[in-house]
């Protein structure tokens, strides 16, 4: 193997202070006449050489480990790739711990040849001779692991940012679809999204290098796609099974607020029109008749009584917590018999703030029993200290700016609740008519059905209900208020969206409830992951969002039952 290299290839070089030199391939070569070869072999001037691992072969073949143990000619060839174990053994079994014991146990000391002094004086130096070995290319140990760190560490990178760059476009895609599942911002979710997933898939891809690196962001990431898969094709089932689960699903995707373009990737235009045409309601254009509430209760309004008995007697103080359960949803209302104790409370001090407050600290910053959330508010991002529409609050306008589709909901100073058309008006005509109704507390929400929003307000209006079509809406979380003959309002949240299994209640579900309960007037309020309510230091219906699952969104305002002694 030496003869590869002439005498004179270290000239230009020159020798260091070892006597040693390194040739024009970059081998190094030592005084005695050893050189190391790019793979990390140093070959001696004896004819012999040390692999990798440190074990010793001898020009006639012969193998000393790194444990000491010598190996004839015909054991090393057999036994060679157990030496890079550092095993000791080779592959018939025979140790060789001590080469006397050997020789006398096996009686076979003709057939091996008894170790030199030079190469037991080999043999001992053996621990110091890897450092040298890794010196090649014109580097000490040290440079040489730097290399061979800056190889790995630039070919991890290559296939680091190529994973990134790919991973950041699927990851904002898989972030905007569960943000809007979750009803956060998409942009912010996408963001994100992008930033885990290429940070995972750079770490797969560049792990293939590192190994480990790659086979744990290989399992996060496998995980993520097993999960959008899976609920890809849960959604493809749906939209392609029975008309009447597929009608209902697209009529409740078509009432969220984020969540529409889902609709989009499983049906056209024309069948989502259709569908919602499907599910529907009519229109209710009679105002509130002031003359059919009686607060208190008389003779005419009260409850009637069952087989005979007279009508209970009407408490004013009166509050009741009831829970009603439906096939799609679980349901809590407040009945509360006296209107007046029903106010608005808002965070609005002089100006609107960025960031609103969660429902139970609306309720426990006045003397109040319980409440629930109110009307439109701007919902991005979960800031949710804007509100939409109007704001009327003890009789002061705290916002005002009517859109397309409002409908009014709130109190008048008598305490009747008012439900009444506002949509298109300018702010000073919507601020004559809350003059004119002598309006104490008010919000709005939309009453709308253009294809890319469904959003219903109006559900009865003096006694008389809203016409449907199928179902009249999709399922989802619902937070409505109504009214009985006799005054009592009826506050109603219900559940959704997969929270305790439901999916939430339809317009029917809810006109068939308010009737139950004696409404004569009722209002669909904002619902979806906005739909709480809170009573008595106790959340009886949290927000349905994952990370809200034991709070409410924060809100800008809410309705509000005062407590009484």
């Amino acid at each position: 193997m030496k003869s590869r290299f002439g005498s004179d290839n270290g000239s230009d070089a020159g020798y260091d202070s070892d006597g040693g030199y390194y040739d024009e391939y970059g081998y190094y070569h030592d005084a005695t006449g050893g050189y190391y070869d790019e793979n990390g072999y140093y070959y001696d001037s004896e004819g012999g050489y040390y692999d990798p691992d440190g074990n010793y072969f001898d020009a006639e073949g012969g193998c000393y480990d790194t444990q000491g143990n010598y190996y004839p000619p015909e054991q090393a060839e057999e036994s060679s790739e157990s030496f890079s174990k550092n095993s000791g053994e080779s592959d018939d079994g025979l140790m060789f711990e001590d080469l006397n014991a050997a020789y006398e146990s096996r009686n076979k000391k003709s057939a091996f040849a008894a170790p030199s002094s030079s190469q037991q004086s080999r043999t001992s130096s053996r621990k110091a001779k890897p450092e040298k070995r890794a010196t090649h290319y014109g580097m000490d140990a040290e440079s040489e692991s730097k290399k061979k760190k800056f190889r790995f560490t630039g070919l991890t990178a290559v296939f680091t940012v190529f994973g990134a760059l790919v991973g950041a476009g699927f990851g904002a895609a898989i972030g905007a679809v569960l943000g809007a599942m979750f009803l956060v911002s998409p942009v912010v979710t996408g963001i994100i999204g992008a930033i885990v997933l290429a940070i995972l898939l750079g770490a797969a891809a560049g792990g293939s290098v590192d190994y480990i690196g790659g086979r744990i962001a290989l399992v996060v990431l496998t995980f993520l796609l097993i999960s959008v898969t899976g609920l890809y094709f849960v959604l493809h089932n749906i939209y392609n099974g029975p008309d009447a689960a597929r009608n209902l699903m697209a009529s409740t995707i078509q009432e969220t607020g984020q969540l529409k373009f889902v609709n989009k990737i499983f049906l056209s235009t024309e069948e989502i029109e259709e569908i919602t045409n499907k599910n529907s309601m009519g229109t209710l254009d009679a105002e509130v008749d002031l003359g059919m509430i009686k607060v208190g209760g008389d003779a005419e309004v009260a409850d009637p009584g069952t087989e005979g008995e007279p009508a209970e007697e009407f408490d004013i103080n009166g509050f009741e917590l009831v829970e009603i359960s439906g096939r799609t949803y679980l349901a809590k209302m407040m009945i509360v018999n006296d209107p007046s104790r029903v106010k608005l409370t808002t965070i609005f001090d002089g100006s609107w703030k960025e960031y609103g407050k969660t429902l139970d600290e609306l309720v426990e910053g006045g003397n109040y029993l319980g409440g629930i959330n109110g009307g439109e508010y701007q919902s991005d991002s979960n800031k949710g200290g804007q509100p939409k529409g109007l704001v009327v609050c003890d009789g002061e306008i705290q916002y005002n700016n009517p859109q397309q589709g409002d409908v009014m909901v709130g109190f008048n100073r008598d305490n009747i609740l008012i439900i009444r058309d506002v949509g298109g008006m300018s702010a000073a005509s919507l601020k004559d008519l809350v003059t004119e109704l002598d309006i104490r507390d008010a919000v709005t929400f939309k009453d709308i059905a253009d294809g890319d929003d469904n959003h219903f307000t109006k559900l009865i209006i003096n006694g008389e209900s809203i016409a449907l079509s199928g179902n009249g809406s999709g399922a989802n979380p619902r937070t409505v208020i109504g009214q009985k003959a006799d005054g009592t309002v009826l506050l109603l949240t219900t559940d959704g969206r997969g929270a305790g299994g439901h999916l939430g209640a339809t317009a029917a579900d809810i006109i068939s409830i308010m009737q139950e309960y004696g409404a004569v007037n009722v209002a669909n309020l904002d619902g979806g992951s906005s739909s709480c309510m809170y009573v008595d230091g106790e959340w009886e219906q949290t927000s349905v969002t994952l990370y809200y699952s034991n709070a409410s969104w924060r809100l800008p305002l809410a309705f509000v039952v005062e407590r009484r002694d």
